[in-house]
């Protein structure tokens, strides 16, 4: 066979190779799928017969799926530590900012509290004195003038109160002291006679104990009237300080807050001027019911001290009515000096039917103006405003007291303004500006 006749017939059995295939194809249709799925089936392993190669996309059967990353992890070490772990320590660092913020503005308070102080206490008789500064605009006043009469008078109403307090203590001094000795006596012999019988070889230990603790602590109470007498002029200062401040709040009070409102950022100006406005309601309403339900228990208190011919009875209805700004403790401290004062002047029987007559009005005060006066003014459950007392003494002493309750109703109504979803009310000198129709 020559050369020639070979690659014929190789040409020719290619030919006929490639004719039957493509007869093959057109007369089975249906095998083309099943030809492709052989490749995704080889891409399928399996834990009891692994192939020897599995492709990278190849999917492993029996085998837990990889864990999913959730948005807030940055990393796969994240995704390991659990849930509520994560949480857990994201509240807790949160916190640790707040209190090492929130102890940051109590030391700089501490610091400046010469200049806090006064100032609070203005706050506290802007809210007290605006419906009269308000009263006189409306009867067309100037605004100083208006702002000056009634800082005036309650300034003239507050040194006339404190002249006869004092006038009325200067008198019945020497007469009290009088009684005084009289009632230690009465009191020696009850112990001696009462159920209690102690010898005079008791008492006269006890007394000499007394004397000897009065006598140990005289250097501290000495440095305490020195430490009073340097000071006076801070405290001159801060009641210099107090009138400016109630003076340009009566008088600029709207302007001032305006002023401070601009400086935040134009989305959260509408919101802070709502909590604000309406936590400023809330003071005034707190301020003026205390002062009504401070004068109902001095006027109870001291009519009592008058039918029973108590000494000091204005003073310590006074007392009473001061007392009462702290809230379930200040009237009953200030009604046990009243106890105390009947006990020495007329005896135990006219002390426990004084005594009497303070726990009556406290409990008038708790079951009835509380409710009817104050409920209306602002909602404090009792067990916050005995914290917010106690922290209140720890942190300045009486004057914290008496700024505790309002400081907390405040906060409650800001808070709860600032959290409500609601839109608050377009402010009246708001410019709205409507787009024109095209």
């Amino acid at each position: 066979m020559s050369r020639f006749e070979r690659v014929r017939g190789r040409l020719r059995r290619a030919y006929e190779s490639g004719r039957h295939s493509v007869r093959a194809g057109g007369s089975r249709p249906a095998d083309a799928p099943e030809q492709q799925e052989q490749p995704a089936r080889a891409a399928v392993a399996s834990p009891e017969s692994p192939g020897p190669v599995a492709p990278p996309t190849a999917t492993v059967v029996g085998a837990p799926p990889p864990a999913a990353m959730h948005a807030s992890t940055a990393s796969r070490d994240d995704a390991d530590v659990p849930h509520a772990l994560r949480i857990a320590a994201a509240w807790s660092w949160r916190l640790i900012v707040v209190g090492v913020v929130a102890w940051a503005l109590l030391r700089i308070v501490g610091t400046i509290s010469i200049v806090v102080i006064p100032l609070a206490i203005a706050l506290l008789l802007s809210a007290l004195l605006a419906p009269a500064v308000g009263w006189l605009l409306r009867a067309r006043f100037p605004r100083s003038l208006a702002t000056g009469v009634v800082l005036v008078g309650g300034l003239a109403a507050v040194v006339g109160t404190l002249t006869l307090v004092v006038n009325e203590f200067v008198r019945g001094v020497p007469e009290l002291s009088d009684k005084s000795s009289e009632g230690v006596r009465q009191i020696q012999n009850w112990l001696k006679t009462g159920p209690l019988h102690l010898s005079d070889t008791q008492l006269d230990r006890y007394i000499d104990e007394a004397q000897g603790w009065i006598n140990d602590n005289t250097g501290r109470f000495t440095s305490a009237a020195t430490t009073t007498a340097a000071t006076l002029a801070e405290v001159l200062t801060g009641t210099i300080l107090v009138l400016f401040a109630t003076f340009f709040f009566l008088r600029d009070g709207s302007r001032i807050w305006r002023f401070l409102v601009r400086l935040l950022p134009v989305a959260a100006r509408w919101k802070v001027d709502d909590a604000g406005r309406a936590s400023w309601a809330t003071l005034g309403a707190y301020v003026r019911a205390t002062v009504l339900v401070a004068f109902i228990d001095a006027v109870g208190i001291g009519i009592f001290l008058v039918i029973f011919d108590v000494p000091f009875a204005f003073p310590l209805a006074a007392l009473v009515f001061l007392g009462a700004f702290i809230p379930i403790v200040g009237a009953a401290l200030s009604g046990g000096v009243a106890v105390l004062v009947a006990l020495v002047d007329s005896g135990p029987v006219t002390a426990l039917i004084i005594l009497g007559a303070v726990i009556g009005v406290q409990q008038l005060e708790g079951h009835v103006l509380q409710p009817l006066i104050m409920g209306r003014a602002v909602a404090i459950h009792p067990l916050a405003v005995i914290i917010g007392i106690a922290a209140g003494v720890v942190l300045a002493g009486i004057t914290g007291a008496l700024v505790a309750v309002p400081l907390i109703a405040v906060l409650n109504t800001a808070v709860r303004r600032l959290a409500a979803r609601t839109v608050p009310d377009t402010p009246p000198d708001a410019v709205v500006v409507a787009s024109q129709a095209p």
